[in-house]
């Protein structure tokens, strides 16, 4: 794995030490008494508004320029932008000030590929523009804290991974993933001279404007187990159950009524009309709507038929007490707490009494949202400050370096930033055909949430993450589909664990996860082995990103036309999904 740390000669500055001196408060207006000629002042006024609105529309500045950047150092108080709740403002920032080095080439004249869908911003042009999660400000490469210092060869591989999926995402894709194979693959310069011309940078802040998020770590786990069913390997390792059956949320109705659906396979087609009993006669299944979960990335819900009606797929609970008759059992594990962990982290490898690795990979999950029982800190209120966005839970930044303070290692542990609590009690649980060993009591753990896996291919290439492709160690990380879409570069500047050094480098946004919510929120994959796992559970960093959007691509909608208040709910007009992705994240 690679030594993730980097010196820091240029004095940037890194999330949570703050230089002296930060920028300077926007100016307020200032309200002035009537004039004579108000008529011709009000007149300027507004000429001068739509002058302004036509700076913000303009394009940002260009690669190879020097710009006098308004973007907030890494860490750094931001310059207040956001008036007090109740006041509007327009999102778009002033335009900046760039002059053109003599001799550079401007990358901004690159013909676009794709034009913006009605509604929506063009990467490249488009100063500012927001999501319901996030908002993104285009900024230079000289305003990202140690861009200059990377060496662009160690991740250039984890980008031409992303390529393979890319390039089926339309001709611009293919065309930027086609010009890779005129890049040295050992000359970072060159790399980072590709990064420039081809994309735009934005620094991606939070629905208030923040630029500081969270960043974790997560790496693969290797727990001992059996093919077969022998104490104390006696907690099975499921696949996908054969009768999970799936609905479209954005198909379904509001309301909390009862309707009538039809099952197509493994879909679920409602039907138009009120329930009747001729319904039930005919073969049609009863779905009661105010039991479902509707806020799924992927926006699909899933569902389980038991007689005639529709109902959610079973919780953790249900699974480990009832058992599940319809899934695989591809391994049985010695430890429910470490199998809890290896579905949080996603991936894992269960090593056979024989010496032999099997390799597991996420393959689907029960549908039921992520609620882990935190740990409690000295004082007991919980170790890991959260809040909860809708049926999401999203962590926060902790207002002390160290939320672990006072917490007992052998009742809590750390996973994916997380500090969760140790069940207190386990017993076990029902396998399908097999007598339990013991009373059946489950394994004491929770969260509703289950996740089903897949065997995959072992080898010398990391696990298989969200996007279909492996995970580089300490180049790859997880991200919210919603504000990141997955397969786009993204830099990261942040600290190492342990030490404070910068973690300043640029990523590739590869995987997903049920804990990895919200617009500022990264997670670092550090690979397997005792060290990954090390720093992967001490790493819980502020920190702040950039992604890198394909100079011309579409994206959201445009946060010029867009009122927002501090603290107030998103525009109604607001896409979800930065950049829709069926499968990962989808618009209604």
């Amino acid at each position: 794995m690679n030594d993730l740390s980097s010196p820091n000669p240029e004095g940037q500055a890194l999330p949570g030490r703050s230089p002296k001196g930060g920028p300077a408060e926007m100016a307020k207006p200032r309200r002035v008494a009537a004039r004579p000629f108000a008529r011709w002042a009000a007149l300027g006024a507004v000429a001068a508004a739509a002058a302004w609105l036509v700076g913000c529309a303009s394009a940002p500045p260009a690669t190879g320029t020097t710009t006098t950047s308004t973007a907030t150092p890494a860490g750094s108080k931001p310059a207040s932008s956001t008036p007090a709740t109740g006041s509007t403002f327009n999102i778009g920032p002033a335009p900046s000030t760039a002059t053109t080095t003599p001799g550079t080439t401007d990358a901004a004249t690159r013909p676009t590929t794709s034009g913006a869908a009605s509604g929506a911003s063009v990467a490249g042009q488009a100063r500012t523009f927001s999501t319901q999660l996030a908002t993104y400000t285009s900024v230079g490469y000289d305003a990202l804290p140690g861009w200059g210092r990377d060496d662009f060869s160690e991740g250039w591989p984890a980008f031409l991974g992303s390529c393979k999926v890319l390039t089926g995402r339309g001709a611009q894709w293919k065309d930027i993933c086609g010009r890779t194979a005129s890049v040295d693959p050992k000359n970072s310069a060159a790399i980072r001279g590709f990064y420039e011309r081809e994309f735009s940078v934005y620094q991606i802040r939070d629905d208030d404007r923040r630029p500081d998020g969270v960043v974790t770590g997560y790496f693969e786990p290797e727990i001992s187990g059996s093919r077969n069913y022998s104490p104390p390997n006696i907690y099975p390792v499921y696949g996908t159950p054969e009768d999970m059956l799936f609905v479209d949320a954005r198909k379904l109705p509001s309301g909390n009524a009862t309707v009538a659906a039809r099952v197509q396979g493994r879909e679920v087609v409602l039907q138009t009309g009120a329930l009747n009993t001729r319904d039930l006669a005919a073969g049609l299944y009863s779905l009661d709507l105010s039991t479902l979960t509707r806020d799924t990335l992927d926006r699909k819900v899933r569902l389980r038929a038991q007689g005639r009606q529709l109902l959610p797929y079973f919780t953790r609970e249900e699974i480990e007490t009832r058992g599940a008759p319809n899934a695989k059992v591809l391994a049985f594990v010695s430890s429910a707490t470490a199998l809890y962990e290896m579905q949080i982290q996603g991936s894992g490898r269960i090593r056979l009494p024989n010496g032999e690795i099997i390799r597991v990979a996420y393959a689907e999950q029960n549908g039921q949202p992520f609620r882990p029982t935190l740990a409690q800190n000295k004082n007991g209120q919980p170790a890991s400050k959260v809040r909860t966005r809708g049926g999401a839970i999203e962590l926060e930044l902790d207002n002390d370096d160290d939320d672990d303070i006072g917490v007992d290692n052998t009742a809590g542990i750390r996973v994916r930033g997380f500090t969760l609590a140790r069940p207190e009690q386990s017993g076990a649980v029902i396998v399908p055909g097999r007598a339990a060993a013991g009373p059946v009591i489950g394994s004491g753990i929770k969260d509703p949430s289950y996740v089903f896996f897949k065997e995959s291919a072992s080898g010398a290439s990391g696990p298989v993450g969200a996007f279909g492709v492996p995970l580089q160690a300490g180049r790859s990380i997880a991200v919210d589909p919603r504000s990141t879409p997955l397969g786009y570069p993204v830099f990261v500047s942040t600290r190492t664990p342990g030490t404070g050094e910068p973690m300043q480098r640029l990523t590739i946004a590869q995987d997903t996860g049920g804990a990895i919510r919200g617009a500022v929120r990264a997670d670092y994959f550090f690979g397997n082995g005792t060290q990954a796992a090390t720093n992967a559970r001490r790493m819980k960093e502020r920190g702040q990103l950039w992604i890198l959007l394909p100079r011309g691509q579409a994206v959201a909608a445009a946060a010029s036309t867009t009122i927002r208040t501090r603290g107030g709910a998103a525009g109604a007009d607001l896409p979800q999904c930065l950049v829709p992705e069926e499968g990962l994240c989808v618009d209604d």
